[in-house]
C-alpha cells in the first residue's frame, strides 16, 4: 500500500515585539503582506519594557520593534532587532517585496536606508519638538520642519514617474508610509507634494497595510507622555 502523504507543517508563528508606533507598523505590515502567521507581544515604551533584561537579549538597543523567528535559518530560532533589518530578513526568507535581482534590490535598498536615515528621524524630531517639547522650541521646530519637507521633496521628485519608490512595491513604501501618515496627522496636506498624496493613498488602501497598521494596543491609548513618569522613561535615558 502507498504511505499517507504527510501533511505540510505549519509554520511556526513570529513573535513581533510591537508598539504602535511607525517604525513598529513597518514590520506588522510586512508580515501581513507575506501572509506570515506571528503573535503580537507589546513592548510598552512608556511603562519601561524595552528595558527588560529578557528584550534586551533581543534587541540590545532597547527599541522595537524586534522579532522571533522560531522558524529561522537551518531550522532554529533566531531573533532580530532594527526595523530595516527585519523588513530585509523577512523578504529573504519569503522571496517577497524584497528583490533577489542585484540592481533590482539596490534600489530598494537605497530607498529603505534613506527612509532609516532620514525620513524616519527628521519626522521623529519634528514631531517631537511640536508635540512633546515642554516648552516651545522654535529654532529646533524650524529646523526639523524643514529637513522633513525637504525630504518630502526627495520622495515628491522620485514618485513623479513610477507608482512606487522603487519602481515595484517593496519593503521600501512599507518602511516610509508610517511616517507620511504621520506628518498627515500633524497637518501635512501634501497639496505641494501630489505624487506623495497620491502614493501615500495608494498604499494605505492596500488590505495588508490596513490591517498592519490597524493593530490596536489599549494601553498606548491611555498614555499620558505629559506625565513626568512617563517623559523619564522616554526621554531622559542615557547609558548605564
Amino acid at each position: 500500500m502507498p504511505k499517507p502523504k504527510s501533511r505540510p507543517r505549519r509554520p511556526k508563528p513570529i513573535d513581533l515585539y510591537y508598539w504602535p508606533t511607525p517604525n513598529g507598523q513597518k514590520v506588522s505590515i510586512m508580515l501581513e503582506e507575506c501572509g506570515l502567521p506571528y503573535n503580537v507581544i507589546p513592548v510598552n515604551i512608556a511603562r519601561g519594557d524595552q528595558f527588560d533584561p529578557a528584550f534586551l537579549k533581543i534587541s540590545p538597543n532597547n527599541r522595537m520593534p524586534a522579532i522571533v523567528d522560531r522558524d529561522g535559518p537551518g531550522g532554529r530560532p533566531i531573533s532580530v532587532f532594527e526595523s530595516g533589518a527585519i523588513l530585509q530578513y523577512l523578504g529573504r526568507k519569503t522571496g517577497k517585496f524584497y528583490p533577489a535581482n542585484e540592481r533590482a534590490r539596490v534600489a530598494v535598498d537605497e530607498w529603505l536606508f534613506w527612509q532609516m536615515a532620514n525620513l524616519g528621524p527628521k519626522a521623529g524630531e519634528a514631531s517631537h519638538f511640536r508635540r512633546y517639547a515642554p516648552e516651545p522650541v522654535p529654532y529646533a521646530q524650524k529646523r526639523f520642519s524643514d529637513e522633513v519637507d525637504r525630504l518630502h521633496g526627495v520622495m515628491d521628485r522620485r514618485l513623479a514617474d513610477r507608482e512606487y519608490l522603487a519602481g515595484r512595491y517593496s519593503i521600501a513604501d512599507m518602511a516610509c508610509v508610517g511616517w507620511i501618515r504621520l506628518a498627515e496627522r500633524l497637518g501635512e496636506t501634501f497639496q505641494t507634494f501630489p505624487h506623495v498624496k497620491r502614493w501615500l493613498d495608494t498604499v494605505r488602501a492596500r488590505p495588508a497595510v490596513k490591517r498592519g497598521m490597524g493593530i490596536r494596543i489599549e494601553a498606548a491609548g491611555k498614555v499620558d507622555v505629559m506625565d513626568p513618569k512617563v517623559r523619564a522613561v522616554l526621554f531622559d535615558r542615557r547609558a548605564r
